[in-house]
């Protein structure tokens, strides 16, 4: 991490910044996190920065899960997250074996790099679908709030075993599982504070399962510890930060602005 410059450095707090305010109140930012920290490291290390970038993201995102679960800690519907977990945690041993895989020499990172690329677009499309049917929702006077913990939707299993394997692999090659979650507690109605609040403690419960996978993949060092441990603080601020950014800016244009940086991004990966 030493050929890290000031640049970078600028760039990936400017990534944590974004990843806390996706935690914060500002949906689907993070993905952009993914694209800044996947390109600024494969300038600084070569095609090998581009694993690398996933190793180096995940102990950031377990702080702002940690901050979010504190915040919605009486909110989870565990029921949904024990119906997900076990597939999330297969997908990811599917994936860890992917990744090793793709790790074999730069001909294959390129292919990791390009699957980057298309699990952010795809997240991206994702992201949209759930907009849609939020607003689909809203037309539609559906009282999710009065449900009792007993209903539970068809399909609900069946779905939850689809969405959490792919889930899974996603979260694992590239820590953009977030609107496949999300997607899936949409469709099963849950509250806004529960929809929230399951995400959180899947994803924390998620992410510190990955841990020992990444270090057996060679992503996650001490070096590379220390230097998510700088990117704490950028990620904090952000999750402080988007609160107030939403009440004074215009939050529509922001994310739109977001999103038109992902895309990019997510194609630049690709191309």
């Amino acid at each position: 991490m030493d050929a890290l410059t000031y640049t970078h450095w600028s760039l990936l707090a400017v990534g944590a910044l974004i990843m806390g305010m996706s935690k914060g109140g500002i949906p689907g930012a993070g993905n952009l996190t993914v694209a800044i920290f996947a390109l600024v490291l494969e300038d600084a290390l070569g095609p090998v920065g581009v694993p690398l970038s996933v190793g180096l993201l995940l102990p950031v995102l377990i702080s702002a899960d940690v901050a979010a679960t504190r915040v919605y800690r009486r909110h989870a519907d565990w029921k949904y997250i024990v119906r997900l977990l076990p597939c999330f945690l297969i997908g990811t041993v599917l994936g860890w074996w992917v990744f090793d895989y793709l790790q074999g020499g730069d001909d294959r990172v390129d292919q990791l790099k390009v699957l980057i690329g298309i699990i952010l677009l795809s997240m991206t499309l994702l992201h949209f679908i759930l907009q849609v049917r939020k607003k689909r929702k809203s037309k539609v006077q559906v009282h999710t709030e009065e449900k009792s913990s007993s209903e539970t939707p068809k399909g609900s299993i069946g779905l939850g075993i689809i969405f959490g394997s792919i889930g899974g692999v996603a979260t694992m090659l590239a820590n953009a599982a977030g609107p496949i979650a999300q997607l899936y507690l949409l469709v099963m109605g849950l509250p806004k504070y529960a929809f929230i609040g399951t995400s959180a403690w899947l994803f924390l419960i998620v992410n510190v399962c990955k841990i020992p996978f990444m270090i057996d993949l060679g992503i996650i060092s001490w070096e590379s510890i220390a230097v998510s441990g700088w990117l704490f603080i950028p990620a904090m601020t952000g999750a402080v930060l988007a609160p107030i950014l939403v009440k004074h800016i215009n939050q529509k244009i922001f994310e739109s602005m977001i999103w038109f940086f992902i895309v990019l991004a997510g194609f630049r990966m690709i191309f």
